[in-house]
C-alpha cells in the first residue's frame, strides 16, 4: 500500500508539471520550449511571446490548478458529508448560488454601489455558496433519500441560474453583459493579482482541511465511531460546510460555474490510490483537480482556436461519463 501511495502521488506530481508546462506552450500562438526557457530566464527578445507567457498563459494555468484542485476537495468533503459518491457543489447547486451572488455583485458595482475587487468578488461567491449549501441542508434534515436530495440540489440550481441569465440579460452595462462569457465557465481573464488573492483563499482552506483528516476520517466512518473518538460532530460538520463553500465559492468568483469535476476527481484519485482514508485524499484530490482542471481548459482554448469553448463544457464531457459509472457501480452494488 505504501508503495501504491508513493507512486500515485509521484504520478500526480509529476502528470501536474508536465500538462502546467504543455498548457503554457500550447494554444492559438504556439511557443516553443527554449523559446519558453528564455522567456523565463528573462534573454528572450521576442517580447510578444514573452508578454502572451508571462502576463496570459501563466496566471491561467496556475489558475486552472489551484481552482481545481479547490473544486476536487470541496467536492471530496461534500461527499464525505453525505455519504454520497455524487454530491458536488455544482449538482446540488452551490457553484449556482455562488455564481448568481457575484453577477449580482458585478451589477451593484457597476451601478456606483461600491468598488468592486477580488475580495469583494470571493465574499460575495462565498455567501452565495453558503445560502445554497443551507438550502440543501435545510432540505436533508426533511428528506431522507440521498437521490430526491441531489435532485432537489440540481433544482436550486436551475432557479440560481435562472435568475442570473435574466439578470444578465437585462444589464445595460457592457461590462456585465460580458458576464455571458463568465457564466459558462472559464479561466481566461484571470490576472497575477486575482491569482494571488484565489491562492491565498484556497491553500488557506486546504491547509484548514488537511488539519481536519482526522476528525473527518472518523466522520467518515461513522457518527457513532466518531463520537466515540471525542470527535465534535457537530464543529466538525460546520466547518465542513464552510471550507466546502469557500472552495467552491471562490471558484465561482474567478471561473464561474464549473462542472463535474468535484464527483470525478475525487472517484478518480480514490482508484488510483486504493483508500479513501483523508489524510492521503485530501492532498491527492488537490493535485488531481488541478490536472483535470488544466486538461480541460487546454482542450478549452485549442480545439476551436482561436475561439474557445466553456470550460464547464469540457468538464462534462469528460467528468459525465464518470459519474455514470458510479451510478452504474451503486446500482450494482444494490
Amino acid at each position: 500500500m505504501k508503495k501504491r501511495l508513493i507512486f500515485s502521488f509521484v504520478l500526480l506530481a509529476c502528470l501536474l508539471l508536465l500538462f502546467i508546462a504543455v498548457s503554457i506552450t500550447a494554444g492559438s500562438v504556439d511557443i516553443p520550449i527554449d523559446e519558453l526557457i528564455r522567456i523565463f530566464s528573462g534573454s528572450s527578445g521576442d517580447d510578444t511571446a514573452a508578454a502572451i507567457v508571462l502576463k496570459i498563459r501563466v496566471p491561467r494555468t496556475l489558475a486552472a490548478a489551484v481552482l481545481g484542485g479547490a473544486l476536487a476537495l470541496s467536492g471530496y468533503m461534500l461527499q464525505t458529508y453525505f455519504h454520497n459518491p455524487i454530491a458536488g457543489p455544482f449538482v446540488l447547486g452551490i457553484s449556482s448560488g455562488a455564481r448568481l451572488t457575484v453577477a449580482l455583485a458585478l451589477i451593484a458595482s457597476a451601478g456606483g454601489a461600491f468598488r468592486m475587487n477580488s475580495a469583494v468578488m470571493v465574499i460575495s461567491a462565498f455567501a452565495g455558496a453558503l445560502l445554497s449549501m443551507m438550502a440543501v441542508l435545510l432540505m436533508s434534515s426533511r428528506i431522507r433519500s440521498m437521490s430526491l436530495l441531489v435532485v432537489c440540489g440540481v433544482m436550486i440550481g436551475y432557479i440560481c441560474t435562472a435568475i442570473t441569465d435574466i439578470v444578465v440579460n437585462f444589464a445595460n452595462d457592457s461590462d456585465i453583459v460580458n458576464l455571458h462569457d463568465w457564466a459558462v465557465g472559464t479561466f481566461s481573464g484571470i490576472k497575477s493579482d486575482g491569482l494571488m488573492v484565489c491562492a491565498a483563499v484556497v491553500f488557506a482552506a486546504l491547509a484548514a482541511v488537511f488539519m481536519l483528516s482526522k476528525p473527518i476520517n472518523a466522520y467518515r466512518l461513522g457518527e457513532g465511531y466518531a463520537v466515540d473518538m471525542g470527535v465534535n460532530i457537530r464543529a466538525v460538520r460546520i466547518a465542513m460546510i464552510v471550507l466546502s463553500s469557500l472552495l467552491s465559492g471562490c471558484v465561482a468568483a474567478f471561473a464561474g460555474p464549473v462542472s463535474f469535476v468535484g464527483i470525478a476527481v475525487p472517484f478518480l484519485v480514490k482508484m488510483l490510490l486504493g483508500t479513501a482514508k483523508p489524510i492521503v485524499m485530501i492532498p491527492a484530490c488537490f493535485l488531481g483537480g488541478g490536472v483535470f482542471c488544466i486538461i480541460s481548459d487546454m482542450i478549452a482554448r485549442t480545439v476551436i482556436a482561436p475561439s474557445e469553448l466553456g470550460i464547464s463544457t469540457v468538464t462534462a464531457v469528460l467528468g459525465a461519463p464518470v459519474v455514470l459509472i458510479i451510478m452504474l457501480r451503486k446500482n450494482k452494488e444494490k
